[in-house]
């Protein structure tokens, strides 16, 4: 294109040294006849991109990245330069933006993953099928079976810190340092097991057998959290096999002690030696041994009275480094506001002076499977928002668009929620029937653990722990004074605590900004 514009030099047949006129060439049969317009040419050849340009100096870069000089555009074109010639073809070709072609998904996942790990989480629960001979005893004083408190107290511990030991570990495999994350949980789990533990020994007037189950059952704990943060849920799956097939098998014939106990404990074992199989170990222990010796000679002293400087110098190296403690706290409340609820959804009345037969596991049970098809409707919700990130034409189009996913994936959580509810209490011997408050309440807990988890999953772990610790915190001061009957303190509880997350969620989704 930067080449002359003279096809050729006149030939010894014509010009003016020939004494003859350059002939004039006829049209032939079949001659399409002229060209085209260039500017038609240009327009036609370009037309999807001028259609959605929204200046013409979008045209004109294109033109001039494409090697369009201003001297080729007024030879062939007539045009001055190529500003004028991208202003003509912004008015000649009408505005037209297409809808964006599909992208990848980067929030798809699994469904069956997902159900795995909910499948997961509720498994254990089968243990207490075959340690409830060696439970036995006279009620407690709050009419419980003997041991309740003292599980529960160690369960309840245990859970609060090992969201907060998850949550740092997974902040450092999200820098991508999986030696780090092996190195926190390697700390970490082995301080949540001894927490844990403490917690139910805490608790007197147990039989003696429920705290050897609390000690393994912080043990259980400590080694899933390993498994599950690196991504091992079938290995973990295998590990629970030989216990959960010991509890469907007491299902149907009785088993001795001795057997129920050499099978939790094998399942136990299985579960902690692949967890350690999994950490650093070796190298655990050689860096501890490391920070320890040079502990004393790794910071430089302080020369005078300085008390800050303008550029780190030389002890930049030694600041800590990686995600901060403080931040993995939040987790770590949100965990103790919802198992607090939880809790109180199957033990509430019963710890208000309700008879035992009051007892509604089935909705603990079912508020725990549930996780697993919570965990694959947040990645939904990721990937709807997403796609309405990119087709919306303005803030309130997308508004409306995340509203309408964030109401189709709740949705489908409470129905899988209250279809789970049903179906456990009709199986659970004994259990309490679903009444409409019972219903009621059983969906609005869902709605807060779901909501909180969406808000936690966009970075908004603050808001959603301070909502759910203060509704644990009410629903706690609610049973300590007797104000209130108890199912409809939790109805009032769990209604407000939704309302406020609702409105959060709100607040802080139905911004573009926050979907980045």
């Amino acid at each position: 294109m930067s080449g002359s514009l003279w096809l050729k030099p006149p030939g010894p047949g014509s010009g003016p040294d020939s004494g003859t006129l350059p002939a004039i060439p006829r049209q032939r049969a079949g001659d399409p006849g002229p060209a085209t317009d260039p500017m038609e040419e240009l327009a036609a050849r370009l037309d999807a991109f001028i259609a959605s340009a929204v200046h013409p100096d979008e045209i004109a870069a294109v033109l001039e990245s494409d090697g369009m000089t201003d001297e080729y555009i007024r030879l062939t074109y007539g045009r001055h330069d190529s500003f004028a010639l991208a202003e003509e073809l912004y008015a000649r070709v009408p505005r037209s933006f297409p809808e964006p072609g599909p992208a990848p998904d980067p929030w798809k996942v699994s469904l069956t993953a997902c159900l795995l790990r909910g499948v997961i989480f509720a498994l254990p629960g089968l243990a207490y099928l075959l340690g409830a001979p060696l439970l036995e005893g006279p009620q407690d004083r709050l009419g419980l079976p003997a041991g309740t408190l003292t599980l529960l107290a160690g369960a309840l511990i245990g859970w609060v810190w090992d969201q907060t030991l998850s949550h740092r570990a997974y902040s450092w495999l999200g820098l991508g340092d999986r030696a780090a994350a092996g190195r926190t949980l390697l700390v970490g789990a082995p301080v949540g097991a001894l927490l844990g533990t403490a917690a139910a020994l805490s608790v007197p007037g147990g039989p003696p057998f429920s705290y050897a189950f609390a000690a393994g059952q912080a043990l259980y704990v400590g080694a899933a959290t390993v498994l599950l943060v690196l991504g091992r849920e079938r290995v973990l799956l295998a590990a629970l096999a030989p216990m959960a097939a010991g509890a469907v098998t007491v299902l149907l014939v009785d088993l001795p002690v001795p057997v129920r106990v050499a099978l939790l404990v094998v399942s136990l074992l299985a579960a902690c030696a692949l967890a350690v199989r999994e950490l650093p170990l070796a190298e655990g222990l050689r860096t501890a041994a490391h920070r320890i010796r040079h502990r004393s000679a790794r910071r430089p002293a302080r020369v005078g009275p300085v008390r800050w400087q303008m550029l780190r110098g030389a002890e930049e190296e030694y600041t800590p480094r990686g995600p901060r403690l403080g931040d993995s706290v939040p987790f770590g409340v949100f965990g103790l506001g919802t198992g607090l609820l939880v809790l109180y959804a199957a033990l509430g009345e019963v710890l208000a002076g309700g008879p035992a037969e009051a007892v509604a596991a089935p909705s603990a049970v079912a508020l725990t499977l549930s996780m697993g098809p919570a965990e694959w409707l947040l990645h939904r919700f990721r990937s709807g928002s997403l796609s309405g990130l990119r087709g919306a034409r303005s803030p309130r189009q997308f508004r409306r668009r995340m509203l309408a996913t964030l109401s189709r994936c709740l949705g489908t959580y409470l129905a899988v929620l209250l279809a789970l509810g049903l179906t456990g209490t009709l199986l659970w011997p004994g259990a309490p029937g679903l009444t409409g408050v019972r219903v009621a309440t059983l969906l609005l807990l869902g709605a807060v653990m779901w909501s909180g988890l969406l808000l936690q999953s966009f970075g908004a772990v603050r808001p959603a722990a301070v909502v759910c610790a203060s509704a644990a915190v009410a629903q706690s001061l609610a049973l300590l004074t007797g104000l209130g009957q108890p199912r409809v303190v939790q109805l009032v509880v769990a209604g407000t605590a939704a309302a406020a997350l609702a409105v959060l969620v709100c607040l802080l989704l139905g911004r573009a900004t926050a979907h980045r």
